[in-house]
């Protein structure tokens, strides 16, 4: 269909006051302008929509009731694909990182907040980022803080929901996704990225993964400047190569070094009265943690404080509790075992 035919049915159907299919035509028109690259008409056209529902709202007027009965219908079929709404407190300064990684979350989070600056210059705006690396290194906490830091809502989103057995669901259930997204200008953000964006492999018959991968590339490239899209992976390498390519920042968060073990230590303990019993044992558990993950770590140290509580005489008072460093260096060493047995 041509833009013409579109515009020849929302003309129709308004006539006919079929609210049901005129609701269907627009939205329609609007995912055919974006994929032809008219994202500003499809956002005007998007922006009407909202307006005349929200006047409508305002007004008491009931002559688009099945209007907006149909889109509270639409609104409740993708919450059921929102594992979570949330906004965010962390920032910058709660994230322990390396410097580099820090340096280039810092410049996408400039750019959004100068995203009208570089308008002016007609600059591209960057706005789809894969965080990457092993587990428990910082990936979701470093999707809060983009939220937390810019200020928008973020959609946690269930892709278990998402993902259907029924040949096209899945490519259907994810442009309702991204065309909510882009109505709310918020951040969209996806887990465990890998089974959704996996090598399209043609030697074999994975048809519907190739057509989630290809409404993956066109949701992409038509996503508005001011919707943020993250995904995380532990997998990068089994992402499709076309995506990657379309992806503006790629961020490796890595297993901690000794300093930023440190780092997380005293972040952990800094607004505690707890203190270690002895300090040449807690540097030697900070170097035996090289090697784990920032999560494996703080949970170690987080049950040696508990179980340093649990040893407390009864009705015992201590401006600052110890923490037994034996107690955390053996739950070091057992974590590297569970951790090695699983590998």
């Amino acid at each position: 269909m041509s833009q013409f035919d579109f515009i020849k049915d929302i003309a129709k159907y308004g006539l006919e006051n079929d609210q049901n299919k005129l609701l269907s035509s627009l939205n329609e028109l609007i995912d055919y302008s974006k994929q032809n690259k008219k994202v500003n008409f499809a956002i005007q056209l998007q922006s009407i929509l909202k307006e005349a529902i929200r006047h409508q709202q305002t007004s008491g007027l009931t002559t688009i009731g099945s209007l907006k009965h149909q889109i509270r219908e639409q609104d409740k079929e993708v919450n059921d694909f929102i594992l979570e709404k949330l906004t965010s407190d962390y920032r910058l300064k709660d994230l322990v990182a390396s410097k580099n990684v820090k340096d280039e979350l810092s410049y996408f989070i400039e750019e959004h907040k100068k995203i009208n600056f570089l308008r002016e210059h007609n600059l591209p705006v960057s706005n789809k980022i894969l965080l990457h690396g092993p587990s428990g290194c910082g990936k979701t906490l470093a999707a809060y803080v983009l939220a937390g830091e810019l200020e928008k809502l973020m959609y946690v989103i269930d892709l278990g929901s998402i993902v259907s057995s029924k040949l096209g669901e899945t490519s259907k259930n994810l442009s309702k996704i991204f065309r909510r997204a882009a109505a709310e200008s918020c951040i969209i953000f996806l887990d465990e990225f890998d089974s959704l964006g996996k090598i399209r492999d043609y030697s074999q018959d994975h048809g519907e993964m190739k057509r989630v991968v290809n409404t993956l590339l066109q949701l992409f490239d038509y996503l508005p400047q001011d919707t943020i899209l993250i995904a995380a992976t532990n997998q990068k390498d089994m992402l499709d190569d076309a995506l990657l390519r379309r992806i503006d920042l790629s961020i490796d968060l890595e297993l901690p070094n000794k300093t930023q073990i440190t780092e997380l230590v005293n972040k952990t303990l800094s607004n505690t009265n707890f203190a270690f019993d002895n300090k040449a044992n807690s540097l030697k558990c900070i170097n035996s943690s090289i090697g784990l993950s920032f999560y494996s770590i703080q949970k170690t140290l987080i049950t040696a404080i508990k179980r340093s509580i649990f040893e407390l005489k009864p009705n015992a008072k201590q401006l600052h509790p110890k923490i037994k460093t034996d107690n955390w260096l053996d739950l070091i060493k057992s974590e590297k075992k569970v951790l090695l047995k699983n590998k």
